[in-house]
């Protein structure tokens, strides 16, 4: 009788369907994959009230720790904390050694297209790309033409968006080049798991990721633009009112750089100064998590009361580095990520190693034709947008929304990308006292230096927590879970 309640009160008692998706965890019912084993076992001696409990004690944490995010429209409060998930997401060496290939392969061309847009636009005038494409992209800025920054690396930090299909293949769904956010969250995420699973973490020999703002640093020291003296980095946010302002704050104290705004700073004679008690100090690196627009109150938006005045004639100077520069939201733009296996082509003479999903492109006649025949089938994105926002997921959308939709599209062809509704692979999430399938993402965390690539092994592996739903993102209702990147003689 005692191991009959036993089982009912395991964590797996009630079973678990992998479904029809490619399962992260699972090769089929009851069929773990073998990297997968240890974690199973661990799962299935656990009783959901010990499993509830090692939940709340991570929430008590993040709580402790102000590990929150801002969903700016909702109407019952904006501050929450950041839903996580125990279960972890674990990739074997091999195929994390596979996928760090294609990130650098294609964050070495993103740099390079760059570099290119804003000097001599070779991809243009040789017509591998639409021009309109290009210089009609919202976030093209035309005061960077002609600019050589330091050490000619345009994005420092990139956020990759990964994706798997039905079949378990990797497809790249989108690049993050302006400010990628939820770095975090990853960081933290591992501090709570090596508490919660400290036995089972170890006997995984998980690679570590704690050296990411050490290594965020060195980079940033690496581009600044004068040699000689050590440089000075600061963090530029828009405030505490802004939605990623913990992961502001925590970054500066990991780095051990400081926290400024706006104000904090002033331009004299092309060179930035910090205001401190001791009187102004130089600065030759800024992080910035601020949007362009919102910069320089001189160059771009008059109103703005986030930025320094004058930043953009110091940093065309080259007195100041910015991280990520100016302009690089042309790149991360979704109708020109389109265009990114080509560029790889074009810059580095080499296939893709990771492929993008299938996209329309809407502004062409014959693709906005099959998008608006199919909007029930696709997935329609704002070329611009972040966060979920912009977006129609057509299978579940109503007819209202999609006719919505269509209005938009044939008013602003150029606005909006179309793509598949991938079955995307899901794993095991424990939602509602049961663990169930929720659809997942990776979002991978890339650095870029002269000469260097380097990529922390893991990222921030996003999972949708509303059932059926594809939108991970946490202003969207979705989570996050640790990500385990076994090390080369880990046996699975």
């Amino acid at each position: 009788m005692g191991a009959r309640v036993a089982e009912q009160e395991s964590l797996f008692a009630g079973g678990y369907d992998p479904g029809c998706f490619f399962d992260e965890m699972f090769a089929g019912a009851g069929e773990a994959r073998p990297h997968y084993g240890r974690l199973l076992e661990e799962l299935g001696r656990m009783t959901h009230e010990a499993f509830e409990q090692r939940r709340r004690d991570a929430d008590i944490q993040f709580l402790y720790q102000g590990i929150t995010f801002t969903v700016y429209s909702h109407e019952e409060g904006t501050e929450r904390i950041f839903p996580f998930d125990l279960v972890p997401r674990i990739i074997p060496h091999a195929e994390w050694e596979r996928l760090e290939r294609g990130l650098t392969q294609r964050v070495t061309a993103l740099n390079l297209f760059l570099a290119d847009v804003y000097g001599d636009q070779r991809i243009v005038s040789e017509g591998k790309i639409p021009a309109d494409l290009v210089f009609g992209a919202h976030h093209y800025r035309r005061e960077m033409v002609g600019m050589t920054v330091p050490g000619r690396v345009y994005a420092h930090v990139i956020g990759t968006d990964l994706v798997r299909d039905g079949q378990g293949d990797y497809f790249v769904l989108e690049d993050n080049l302006r400010t990628p956010s939820g770095v975090s969250y990853m960081l933290e995420n591992r501090q709570a798991m090596k508490r919660v699973f400290a036995r089972l973490f170890e006997r995984y020999g998980v690679q570590p990721i704690e050296h990411y703002p050490q290594e965020l640093l060195s980079v940033l020291k690496a581009c600044a633009p004068h040699g000689g003296a050590e440089p000075r980095a600061v963090l530029l946010t828009p405030g505490v009112h802004n939605s990623a302002y913990f992961e502001h704050s925590f970054l500066a104290r990991q780095m051990g750089i400081e926290i400024v705004e706006g104000r904090d700073l002033v331009v004299h004679d092309s060179r930035v100064y910090a205001r401190t008690t001791r009187g102004l100090e130089p600065v030759d690196v800024i992080y910035r998590r601020l949007d362009d627009d919102f910069l320089d109150p001189v160059a771009f938006r008059h109103d703005s009361l986030l930025g320094v005045p004058g930043l953009l004639s110091a940093y065309r100077a080259g007195n100041v580095t910015l991280a990520n520069a100016i302009g690089t939201g042309v790149a991360d733009d979704k109708a020109v990520y389109a265009y990114v296996p080509e560029m790889i082509r074009f810059y580095l003479a080499e296939e893709p190693l990771l492929n993008n999903v299938p996209t329309y492109l809407v502004a062409e006649a014959e693709d906005r034709a099959y998008v608006l025949e199919h909007l029930d089938e696709l997935v329609v994105k704002s070329v611009n947008e972040s966060g979920g926002y912009g977006m129609l997921v057509g299978p579940h959308a109503t007819g209202a929304e999609r006719e919505a939709f269509r209005a938009r599209i044939l008013e602003d062809p150029r606005r909006y990308i179309a793509q598949p509704t991938l079955s995307l692979s899901r794993h095991p999430t424990y939602v509602e006292g049961k663990l169930a399938g929720r659809h997942v993402d990776l979002r991978a965390y890339v650095l870029c230096g002269p000469g260097k690539v380097t990529i922390v092994p893991g990222g921030l592996t996003r999972v949708a927590l509303r059932e059926g739903s594809l939108v991970v993102n946490s202003s969207q209702g979705g989570g996050s879970k640790d990500t385990w990147v076994l090390g080369p003689r880990v046996r699975a």
